[in-house]
């Protein structure tokens, strides 16, 4: 019986260390993010002297490094001897609600308070009164804030708490992957935000080649990557996006794939082989973690292009393409099953152009002659594989 367990425990001919290659592992040199990291310190630098500092939001692209820089300085800004600033970092794909959020920062520094129960008034005040106890700055990092369903009405608490607090304040960092988000807020809360702005541009191939190549250096057994397959992976994840968490993914999964065959080496037709379950395994955990209503609108897409002829459908050189008005009805519906209030066609259509800028779908305008003028729409990726992926979370999102 033991011998089941002689692959798992056998020393690996690829990999040396394989965690360096997670896209959750944060290196100690962070390659093409000097400006950002300096930046970040730069705004944070108020809060840390126990000053009422300007709120921070850093924008990019997914894989371009806004989180691992993020949490870096965070790491350092624990190291230093004195500093005013308490810093609690929120997941917003977990903490998703104004509630949620308020009850983490409280089970973060008051957790004999952290008790179920408590109303969003009774944690607001405690955490006012907690500021105020010596003047404190708490930082609020809130990363993928745009997951949050009540945005407006959490920037607005947050925000409008620094007119209640008598000694201290509180500043909040966001991390988004569309400049856009900002655009769901009330102007109220707009006009509270006061905020500087990082942006973070996608890295090009020569960057994820350099990416990729130090983290081979740690990950993989020396000598056996090609370098060739190194910059494959950097020119493929270039190509697409320029997602340095692709990239890494491509290079995992080549070794994965040579370390299956029993081979001693990876190179670019593991990469070429590798490339595929990669794309598709990214563009599920960016579908999954869409806010709310864009992954509503994919399932809306994904069932129609599974119920074939009893929708109207335009066949483009072999590919079939979606009438975007049938989609909007089919969200509009699947919405009211679920007892949610739909979008106004306004919102959609700004919907469909950040899945299309995504890579999820696919569109373009038909031109005339085809009801008029309208944007014909496909998936990217499999319609079962995404309906089947969406049904699960939509059944973890309720379970909550």
């Amino acid at each position: 019986m033991a011998e089941l367990f002689d692959d798992i425990f056998k020393e690996s001919k690829i990999f040396s260390k394989r965690e360096v290659l997670s896209p959750h592992y944060i290196p100690h040199n962070l390659l093409f993010r000097d400006k950002q990291m300096q930046d970040i310190a730069k705004y944070m630098t108020p809060s840390l002297k126990g000053e009422r500092g300007r709120n921070v939001f850093v924008y990019g692209k997914t894989g371009t490094g806004k989180t691992s820089c993020i949490k870096s300085v965070i790491e350092k800004v624990k190291g230093l001897p004195i500093s005013k600033a308490r810093i609690t970092y929120i997941n917003c794909r977990v903490y998703n609600s104004r509630y949620r959020i308020l009850h983490k920062i409280v089970s973060d520094y008051l957790p004999l308070y952290a008790k179920r129960g408590y109303g969003i008034v009774d944690i607001y005040e405690r955490i006012i009164n907690w500021i105020e106890e010596d003047g404190k700055i708490l930082v609020v990092v809130l990363d993928e804030i745009d997951s949050i369903k009540d945005l407006d009405d959490l920037v607005y608490t947050l925000t409008r708490a620094n007119s209640d607090i008598k000694a201290g304040g509180i500043t909040i960092v966001g991390v988004s992957n569309k400049v856009s988000f900002k655009e769901v807020l009330d102007p109220r809360s707009l006009s509270t935000l006061d905020e500087n702005e990082i942006a973070f541009p996608p890295y090009n191939s020569n960057e994820l080649s350099q990416i990729v190549k130090e983290r081979v250096s740690e990950g993989f057994v020396k000598g056996v990557v090609d370098p060739a397959a190194v910059n494959l992976a950097a020119a493929l994840a270039a190509k697409d996006s320029g997602d340095a968490r692709l990239a890494l993914k491509i290079i995992a999964k080549a070794g994965e794939l040579a370390e299956e065959k029993g081979m001693t080496a990876v190179g670019p037709n593991e990469v070429t082989e590798a490339a595929k379950f990669a794309e598709e395994e990214i563009a599920y955990e960016i579908i999954n973690t869409l806010p709310e209503h864009q992954r509503l609108i994919v399932y809306a897409i994904a069932l129609l292009s599974l119920q074939g002829s009893r929708y109207k459908r335009l066949s483009n050189e072999g590919e079939q393409y979606l009438f975007s008005g049938d989609i909007y009805q089919k969200y509009v519906s699947v919405s009211q099953s679920l007892q949610k209030e739909a979008k106004s066609s306004r919102w959609y259509r700004k919907f469909i152009s950040d899945l299309d800028m995504q890579g999820i779908i696919m569109s373009y305008e038909s031109g005339k002659g085809i009801r008029g003028h309208t944007k014909l729409i496909k998936l990217a990726y499999p319609p079962e594989k995404i309906k089947e992926s969406i049904e699960k979370t939509l059944q973890r999102d309720t379970a909550l």
